[in-house]
């Protein structure tokens, strides 16, 4: 028989990620007010049960949102007829959002929408000529009153504050571009960041756009393999960090940690926390005036199989997809003040900030455990700052629910959204009750650093079924589809998109085979995304996890392949497997088996610590199951689903295929 062995389950607090800092505690008492506690906004069966309407908006609320003005512009009285308009004419849908949005062009586009090269390479706003940092900083920095306007407010676990107005902002921006400049950077190379949640995130993401500088933002809670893999795939020249991170009132090495492997490429580091970044340098610069398709991004993502993906992202494309989300979705009004608990290496961090700096938008940053030195941190911090517009995981709120207590007004709340994974239906009403108080409609989105943006979006003007993501977002030709390709309704199928977007990544960085067989190759013409969905009776959208291989730990998607490499870097591993199963905190937990080498005695808890040591605390599997041998095909290919079924207690099914079924047991 197996050996099993539990690893430590804890939350680690080096994790620099507003998940990774939360502490799970004793569920208190609550009452679901007539909703189910099941989880079955999260189940993968082929029927779901039918849910009630919990959420409607009036007719005054309605008619004081952006996409009703948007609408009833455009001719449109009836959301499902807009919504149609906007996936079968997307060219002119497109261009009738930029012109809403009042993007700003240094020279206009010719042509919408160029499909020469198929919908795999489309080519969008031809001929157009634009700047990210043009668009979300220098407009709103001019000399007048708006230059006032705050772009961002930051606060520190240990209570310290700061407002950076857009003028300041552009002054800190251009002294960045002109350093960058001075060390020979040119258009095109890559500039990467590993930071704390910090104000200098901006200066140095606007700085590069100024340039037309591509920046790699890394999560820094990885470990220091994990994010020495990014800056390399990369080729990054520059790296921004920071000597340390500070959790729960102790400093975590960051630098010294990304440093302890060897990074290829990087020429440059510059630690930020030292003084202004580039002190010395003018507070004037040009912002370049780049092509539509010029990169802005390398997002990086994880697969089934091999490396992290680099996905590519472009100036107009980002902020045609980011900004449509933040004003027809999240209703951006000049009074609102932003927060979503993100990091700015997940791609809810670039999104937060372009999609409300397009519209001179203030944004919250929060460096810290949100739940330190209390449960009621997150809230009344909430509180404290006004905040009109809060984002969260799911996993998040799981978490914090069970230590919340009573919670302070937060009458500020006018919309509540979420992100990263499937919700359960007992956290989600806690979320929709305890913090919107009945009030507030949550915006459960959906879609992927692949596109920078969602393809489920829920409008301001829809009703709300509990975890429900709406439907298809504005502009994007979503589907739920059988094994064939043909849609489906009211059973689980897959999520594919039959158009492409603005949004959709330029390929895979270095590697354009790879982005081919895995977005266009399991359903030809339409991009495949690897999870299962489905569309009830009523036309409400739901997600039901990963179709594919992936794993999704709070939030994170993460291949199986990236965390078997890590255990085999413990020396006592012959061959490695991994696969997601169901959590109740992060949603989806990770189970390794492993295959001794010949003659060693293998401690899964090592194994365990191998893994959060190359790829950070989150990712540290639950449990490592020692084990003499894995089951495979014919070919040599790990089966990854009998082991998951294996493990979850359900009929493996067909074994045909293995070559040695034996392994099983």
């Amino acid at each position: 028989m197996p050996h099993a062995s539990w690893c430590d389950g804890r939350v680690f607090r080096e994790a620099n990620h507003a998940i990774g800092d939360l502490v799970p505690a004793e569920e208190p008492e609550f009452q679901e007010s007539g909703a189910s506690a099941r989880a079955g906004c999260a189940t993968t069966g082929h029927r779901q049960e039918a849910r009630a309407t919990i959420w409607e908006p009036g007719a005054e609320f309605i008619e004081q949102t952006n996409v009703w003005r948007f609408m009833r512009r455009l001719g449109f009285s009836d959301r499902e007829e807009f919504l149609r308009f906007s996936r079968q004419d997307p060219e002119s849908f497109w261009d009738e959002t930029l012109r809403e949005m009042r993007v700003e062009w240094f020279h206009p586009y010719r042509q919408v929408l160029d499909l020469t090269n198929g919908p795999e390479w489309a080519q969008w706003f031809v001929g157009g000529r634009i700047n990210i940092a043009h668009n979300c900083l220098d407009r709103w920095a001019a000399p007048d009153a708006r230059a006032a306007r705050v772009a961002c407010i930051w606060e520190s676990e240990s209570g310290a504050t700061r407002e950076v107005t857009f003028a300041a902002l552009r002054r800190a921006a251009n002294r960045v571009a002109n350093g960058l400049a001075a060390l020979g950077l040119e258009a095109g190379d890559r500039v990467a960041l590993a930071m704390p949640m910090v104000p200098e995130i901006l200066e140095i993401l606007y700085g590069c756009f100024k340039l037309g500088l591509t920046v790699v933002p890394v999560f820094a809670g990885f470990g220091a393999g994990a994010m020495a893999a990014r800056l390399n795939d990369s080729g990054a020249r520059v790296l921004f960090t920071a000597e340390r991170l500070e959790r729960r009132g102790k400093a975590l090495p960051l630098a010294a940690r990304i440093h302890s492997v060897p990074l290829a490429t990087v020429e440059h580091t510059i630690v930020v926390g030292n003084g202004p970044l580039f002190a010395d340098q003018p507070e004037e610069a040009p912002t370049a005036e780049l092509d539509s398709e010029a990169r802005a991004f390398l997002l990086y993502t994880s697969g089934t199989t091999g490396k992290p993906k680099g996905t590519v992202h472009t100036h107009a494309g980002s902020l045609a997809q980011m900004g449509k989300e933040i004003w027809l979705a999240f209703d951006h009004r000049e009074s609102d003040r932003f927060f979503w608990l993100f990091d700015i290496g997940w791609m809810m961090g670039p999104w937060s900030i372009l999609g409300n700096h397009l519209f001179g938008g203030t944004i919250f940053l929060y460096d810290g455990a949100p739940d330190y030195p209390s449960a009621r941190r997150l809230w009344e911090t909430i509180e404290r700052h006004g905040i009109t517009t809060f984002g969260v995981s799911p996993t998040a709120i799981r978490m914090l629910r069970r230590a919340a207590g009573e919670l302070p007004a937060m009458d500020s709340l006018r919309l509540l959204g979420s992100t990263g994974e499937p919700w359960d239906e007992a956290s989600w009403m806690w979320f929709f009750e305890r913090v919107g108080r009945r009030r507030c409609p949550i915006l459960n989105i959906s879609g992927g650093t692949e596109i920078v943006g969602c393809f489920l979006m829920p409008l301001p003007i829809q009703p709300l079924k509990p975890c429900s993501l709406g439907g298809p977002a504005p502009g994007m030709a979503t589907e739920v589809v059988d094994e064939r390709g043909h849609p489906v309704r009211g059973r689980t199928g897959y999520l594919v998109c039959t158009r492409p977007a603005p949004s959709m990544t330029r390929g895979i960085w270095g590697d354009p085979e790879r982005y081919l067989e895995t977005y266009w190759s399991r359903f030809p013409g339409m991009w495949y995304h690897g999870d299962w969905a489905s569309v009830d009776e009523d036309g409400h959208w739901f997600l039901h996890g990963r179709a594919d291989e992936s794993m999704n730990v709070a939030g994170r998607k993460v291949g199986p392949a990236e965390v078997e490499e890590a255990m085999l870097r413990h020396p006592g591993v012959a061959e490695a497997a991994v696969i997601g199963v169901p959590d109740e905190i992060k949603g989806e937990a990770l189970v390794g088996y492993a295959v001794a080498r010949p003659g060693a005695a293998l401690d899964p808890a090592a194994v365990c610590a191998t893994v959060a040591e190359v790829m950070g605390a989150m990712f540290r599997p639950r449990e490592v199951i020692v084990t003499r041998e894995l089951p495979k095909t014919q070919s040599g290919k790990i089966v990854r689903r009998l082991l998951r079924r294996k493990y979850l207690g359900e009929e493996p099914g067909d074994l045909s295929t293995l070559a040695n079924p034996g392994a099983l047991e």
